[in-house]
């Protein structure tokens, strides 16, 4: 018999830095390696890649992962679920620290190969394997990964299943249940049956939206409300900005789409845009045409607002970053005045994007709408749809899989909390069945 061990080293204590190792007997498998976001005041557009992790890490920004130093045994793969940085964005700082390889899908890998380029600080030697979602990878003799497709805000994202000789261990971060995907194809739910009919000793799964009552809305829900927004009656003459995820490929798409139905020429400004975007093109998910620019330069953007106003603010849409209102990023920079993109009584600025739920991107949020609000900007703030299971995504995923344990992550105490208290309802016990965790903290399951 092997102990099978769970280690939270972050995202148990709030929402981002996502960290969790699994230990099968002395092998240790990391899921995830993550950075958070608002503890620095770092956004889409601001370089960390000269910060030591040390620094990172007494700042709160990313996984303490000298925990691990405690634990016995050796870490021999290192897992990322998708691409987003509060899963991805600390490999440049910690992966070096395993002689491991990175293990991710095809899109996830390709973000993944960027930020180690462009990291400043650290060698970073670990191989990187690509795997598709359906594949399987054995890892060691006793672990075997296999990636299942779901649905998510960005593509190629997958749930990792580890099989091992005392049952599966299914990393369930992040998801939603949409059949009716634009990227993608939706979840393979008759894997996930199957999976569950099989047996699954413990399921790890993301908490953040489990005190949402109802479903998730599907994708297409968020194309409509973008088209509706964009191609408003009326809107002809006033200027029109767009902010929304970097990432998410399917609702770039959508607003690009939206924006040529307008007679607008859409204009994708920021770092981030251009990385991802390049990915996006790169692995087809998203087409580029003569219609459609991409400025990341700094220079060469604020040279494109000044353009903008001079051609005609009603024949462009910009999509920016700058969604959760963080400093420095376009938006913000607008708003403040320091471009030469002025906002005018009657313009509209549509926010395609949730606050993420920190207080600090809440504060920057509210002071950012205030100021567009001030300069007489009529505002749209949640032309969106999350990328995350509500309540009843979850009681779904919970009665196809139909775990032995149940280990809520990814969220602060009364996040998994509520997924607990969700999992009593389906007659699992807590301290018995189901089990929180603060990040440091391990449990053994036998």
């Amino acid at each position: 018999m092997v102990d099978i061990g769970i280690i939270a080293v972050g995202g148990y204590n709030g929402v981002g830095r996502n960290m969790t190792a699994i230990r099968v007997g002395k092998e240790i498998i990391i899921m995830d390696m993550g950075i958070r976001l608002d503890r620095v005041q770092i956004h889409e557009d601001v370089e960390i890649e000269r910060m030591h992790s040390l620094d990172l890490i007494q700042m709160g920004a990313i996984p303490d992962d000298t925990i691990m130093n405690q634990i016995d045994g050796n870490v021999i793969a290192i897992i990322c679920t998708h691409g987003h940085l509060d899963h991805i964005g600390a490999i440049s700082k910690l992966a070096h620290r395993y002689k491991a390889p990175i293990i991710a899908t095809p899109f996830t890998t390709e973000l993944i190969s960027q930020q180690l380029k462009s990291e400043r600080k650290f060698r970073i030697d670990n191989t990187l394997i690509r795997l598709n979602a359906g594949e399987t990878y054995r890892i060691s003799d006793k672990v075997e990964l296999e990636f299942i497709r779901v649905q998510h805000s960005i593509p190629d994202c997958v749930f990792a299943a580890l099989h091992t000789p005392e049952g599966t261990i299914l990393y369930a971060n992040d998801f939603k249940i949409d059949r009716y995907p634009i990227l993608d194809d939706p979840l393979d739910e008759n894997r996930l049956r199957r999976l569950g009919k099989e047996g699954v000793l413990a399921m790890i799964v993301e908490s953040t939206r489990v005190d949402v009552n109802g479903k998730t809305p599907s994708e297409t829900v968020a194309k409509d409300l973008v088209l509706d927004v964009v191609t408003g009656i009326g809107d002809a003459e006033a200027g029109m900005i767009v902010t929304t995820f970097s990432s998410h490929i399917a609702r770039i798409s959508s607003v690009i789409e939206a924006s040529k139905k307008a007679g607008r020429k859409p204009v994708l400004l920021g770092r981030s845009m251009g990385r991802y975007t390049e990915v996006a093109k790169k692995m087809g998910y998203l087409k580029f045409t003569d219609e459609l620019s991409v400025i990341s330069d700094r220079r060469q953007i604020d040279k494109t607002l000044k353009q903008i106003m001079i051609e005609g603010k009603e024949k462009f849409l910009p999509i920016v970053t700058g969604h959760q209102g963080e400093p420095g990023a376009i938006l913000s920079r607008i708003g403040d005045g320091d471009t030469a993109y002025e906002v005018e009584k009657g313009d509209k600025i549509i926010f395609s994007a949730a606050v993420i739920p920190t207080p600090l991107n809440a504060a920057n949020r509210y002071a950012l709408e205030t100021k567009l609000k001030m300069k007489g900007a009529r505002i749209y703030s949640n032309i969106h749809v999350s990328g995350h299971a509500a309540r009843e995504d979850h009681w779904e995923l919970i009665k196809m899989v139909n775990p032995t344990h149940i280990i809520p992550s990814h969220g602060s105490l009364s996040m998994t909390g509520s997924y607990a208290e969700l999992a009593e309802e389906l007659g699992y016990v807590l301290g018995e069945d189901v089990h929180l965790l603060r990040n440091g903290q391990e449990i053994t399951l036998r």
